[in-house]
């Protein structure tokens, strides 16, 4: 009895120690000289590790787990390798590189599969399978203009005035219109409430309309959490439209950047419409175009730690059907998104801090995100978009190359966003200089376009890798150059300093400037603050 007993008691502590979603197991073994990307595309933010860790090898020590939504941006359950080699699982999965393999954990359906020899054909196989394309994008705007938030200028006190005044100094510094304006954090009186400030917006609908005859798009910061105690609160509660705690009795209160909130239910269709009805009352009474659909993590819904309605969309599902506004509402932009590759969805990057290390991130965290199939992506705000590095600056010490780098980076990416005023932390001479690249995004609105429709049918990204484009030419680890779309090269400065390498595949290169270079050799080149350095191929 005591031996059975004892027998009993292991197994229990066994299952005990499984995690309830961990079903499937799968062991892949890294070959020789091979190279994976996926998963998630802001490995740099401080949790996997350094810029050398992209794309892992047989040598990477890193791992993490999509299934507890820890990492807040977007995500796929998806790796791919040079060697034509890609993981597909329609769930959430754990990976771990060690040891020279990768070792995965998910619910189900964890496959191998084998396509091809090149990370581009591997690709393009996990695409049409997995996330095809729409055939759709995003409204022209956001690709063919910089982009505007007032989040850096005005961080939590968004108010019709200021609002207004950054407005009119993008006209009269002559910085590009016919172009979005995003109207950040704390414009409504508290979180699940959609009224303006009353003390802080005297007219919203003429501010809409002002922004409007200016030439800008106009869209809202909105989030899925509901301030405690709020009618709201009370009123989502009696309705069972919020989330519940682990033992499905009372709303459950989430700490997140901004405090403490409940948080709406999406897997509810009734607590969708809610949502939605109030977003499309926004539009119906002021003229807002559309909304930065910030939050969504999927941190706040795992398993576990709360009950959903549907009682099965936890974690990055509940983040899916955040995503899922795209369908009713064109004009948007995510932070947090789950499966969208393909998708007509604007995500942006985690933020990055006003620093040359968040520079130097961007380039990266773009390459992956495109491999992860997400077309329409932008890297974050000019100069960085976490507003706590910008506190208590020396203006007098402010690092105005810094500024103009990001700028320069931004303005060869599929999008680009303001957020910091240029015209009130830059000299004559730095700001012309962003302006003149602000203007450049511009001029190549047409070419981004064109490649933005080429991309919604064949499902290729924008922002290309270089061994994505030039395969077997020795450009595997290389995260500081890439190709926009089918024909520019893009080889920016992300860091202090005047000069860098710059290595081209086969063939004849012109740069901007109209001179030739000879292709498979490195170069090191002079790159004053004026300049960026990108190529084409000479036919």
């Amino acid at each position: 009895m005591n031996a059975m007993r004892r027998i009993l008691t292991t197994l229990l502590a066994a299952m005990i120690a499984v995690p309830a979603f961990c079903q499937t197991r799968l062991e892949v073994k890294i070959l020789d000289g091979e190279h994976w990307w996926g998963g998630l595309d802001d490995y740099l933010n401080g949790r996997l590790g350094t810029q050398e860790d992209i794309p892992w090898s047989a040598s990477s020590q890193i791992s993490f787990d999509l299934r507890t939504g820890s990492y807040s941006n977007q995500c796929v359950p998806f790796l791919v390798s040079d060697k034509g080699r890609y993981i597909w699982s329609d769930s959430a999965f754990a990976a771990s590189f060690r040891d020279g393999s990768i070792f995965l954990e998910g619910e189900d359906d964890l496959k191998l599969t084998q396509s091809g020899s090149t990370l581009r054909e591997a690709y393009l196989d996990a695409s049409g399978k997995h996330f095809p394309p729409s055939g759709t994008i995003p409204p022209e705007e956001f690709i063919r203009s910089p982009q505007y938030n007032t989040w850096i200028e005005l961080t939590y006190n968004q108010n019709q005035k200021d609002i207004l005044k950054y407005a009119h100094a993008i006209v009269d510094n002559g910085f590009p219109v016919d172009a979005v304006l995003m109207i950040d954090d704390n414009w409504q009186k508290y979180y699940g409430n959609f009224e303006f400030k009353p003390e802080r917006f005297s007219d919203p609908k003429g501010m809409f309309d002002e922004l409007h005859r200016l030439g800008f798009k106009a869209m809202l910061w909105v989030c899925p959490f509901i301030s405690p105690d709020s009618p709201e609160f009370r009123l989502l509660r009696q309705k069972g439209y919020l989330i519940k705690d682990a033992a499905g009795k009372y709303p459950l209160i989430r700490k997140w950047w901004n405090g403490y909130s409940a948080v709406v239910d999406l897997s509810n269709p009734d607590a969708r419409k809610w949502f939605a009805d109030q977003l499309k009352g926004l539009q119906e009474a002021y003229g807002v175009d559309g909304f930065k659909l910030d939050a969504g993590d999927a941190e706040n819904y795992v398993k576990g730690s709360c009950t959903v309605y549907d009682g099965k969309s936890y974690g990055p599902e509940q983040t899916l059907l955040w995503a899922k506004f795209t369908e009713e509402f064109p004009y948007n932009e995510f932070r947090a998104c789950w499966k969208m590759a393909g998708q007509p969805a604007v995500q942006r990057l985690q933020d990055k801090s006003y620093s040359w290390d968040g520079v130097a991130r961007l380039m990266p965290s773009m390459i992956a995100s495109g491999i992860e199939g997400h077309i329409y992506n932008c890297p974050d705000m000019v100069g960085g978009g976490e507003f706590g590095s910008f506190i208590d600056i020396d203006e007098d010490k402010f690092d105005q190359d810094l500024i103009v780098r990001s700028c320069q980076i931004h303005a060869m990416m599929p999008m680009m966003q303001f957020s910091v005023a240029p015209w009130r932390i830059l000299d004559k001479k730095h700001l012309d200089i962003c302006k003149s690249y602000a203007k450049l995004h511009a001029d190549m609105g047409q070419y981004l376009l064109d490649q933005a429709h080429k991309c919604s049918h064949s499902g290729e990204p924008l922002i290309r890798s270089m061994e994505y484009a030039f395969p077997g030419e020795g450009f595997e680890t290389c995260t500081d150059q890439y190709m926009l779309g089918d024909t520019y090269l893009v080889a920016p400065m992300y860091g202090p300093g005047y000069s860098r390498t710059v290595k081209l595949p086969k063939g004849t290169w012109v740069d901007e400037t109209g001179k030739k270079y000879k292709g498979g050799r490195e170069y090191t080149l002079e790159v004053p603050i004026e300049r960026l350095p990108y190529f084409t191929m000479k036919r």
